[in-house]
């Protein structure tokens, strides 16, 4: 599963959605779909703004954790 740091890094900037789009010039949708986790495709040009306006590499505002445990058992 490929997690979205984006709300924790809004929350130490301490700043909101609206704020987001209108620095990083990405739709209001965009940023809303990746603060709340619920984006299925997400463009590059819209990652490569997210870590220019925050200063961060794309590992930091994305990363890879385990499935979750009911999938893991499945599998087994």
């Amino acid at each position: 599963m490929i997690r979205c740091n984006l709300a924790r890094m809004m929350g130490e900037h301490k700043m909101r959605i609206a704020d987001v789009a209108r620095e990083s010039r990405l739709s209001r949708a965009t940023v809303t779909l990746l603060y709340k986790e619920t984006a299925q495709k997400v463009d590059l040009q819209a990652l490569d703004k997210l870590c220019e306006l925050f200063g961060c590499e794309i590992g930091e505002l994305l990363e890879r954790t385990n499935s979750s445990n009911a999938d893991q058992s499945t599998r087994k």
